[in-house]
């Protein structure tokens, strides 16, 4: 009967393959521990061999750490350097700290009521309507993200009202925002040969 993959053992790290997971398997089947330590010298040799990258001096801890992780962390010799320990794989990362802040507007994002807030907080003046004027033109475009059949400068104006808190107060009589339209698809500029 043939030896099928699916019919053995799972492999732990299988890129370095069922070969060197057999030398892992003999090296720990070694009752000497000077003989032991010089297999796992030569199975790492021969883990190098398969990836170079990994023999250079800064990176070779990482095949001691492969070659520990393969003995399933029973390999008894004397390591060359600090080597993994089965704890620091099953450690659980620490939890994001997300701020949860009610978003009344998602297609605007956080960082477009943000700037909202910075704006309304600013000095009334030239630089403050530049400004104003840039988000109003800005919530317009992320606007037709949402709805690609066009948006009225009204609702925009409603929402920045609204987002600012009443400081920030635009009307459609005395001010426009940027029509914008959507880009054609460029073409390639080559032409399909006639056959």
């Amino acid at each position: 009967m043939l030896n099928y993959n699916t019919m053995q053992r799972q492999l732990i790290l299988p890129e370095y393959g069922r070969n060197i997971q057999r030398m892992v398997d003999h090296c720990l089947s070694i009752a000497d521990r000077d003989e032991r330590t010089a297999c796992a010298h030569s199975i790492i040799r021969s883990m190098g061999n398969l990836f170079p990258e990994l023999r250079a001096p800064e990176n070779e801890h990482k095949l001691w750490d492969h070659l520990m992780i393969m003995s399933g962390f029973n390999l008894d010799i004397d390591f060359p350097c600090e080597v993994i320990k089965a704890a620091d794989l099953e450690t659980a990362p620490q939890t994001v700290a997300y701020t949860q802040s009610p978003m009344r507007y998602r297609h605007y994002g956080k960082l477009m009521q943000q700037m909202i807030d910075k704006a309304a907080a600013m000095e009334p003046g030239q630089e403050r309507d530049q400004m104003v004027l840039l988000l109003a033109n800005h919530m317009k475009k992320q606007m037709l993200a949402v709805n690609p059949d066009g948006v009225d400068d009204a609702k925009v104006f409603k929402d920045l009202l609204e987002l600012s808190h009443g400081a920030i107060r635009l009307d459609t009589a005395t001010t426009r925002l940027h029509e914008f339209k959507e880009m054609p698809v460029p073409t390639t500029g080559k032409k399909k040969k006639k056959k």
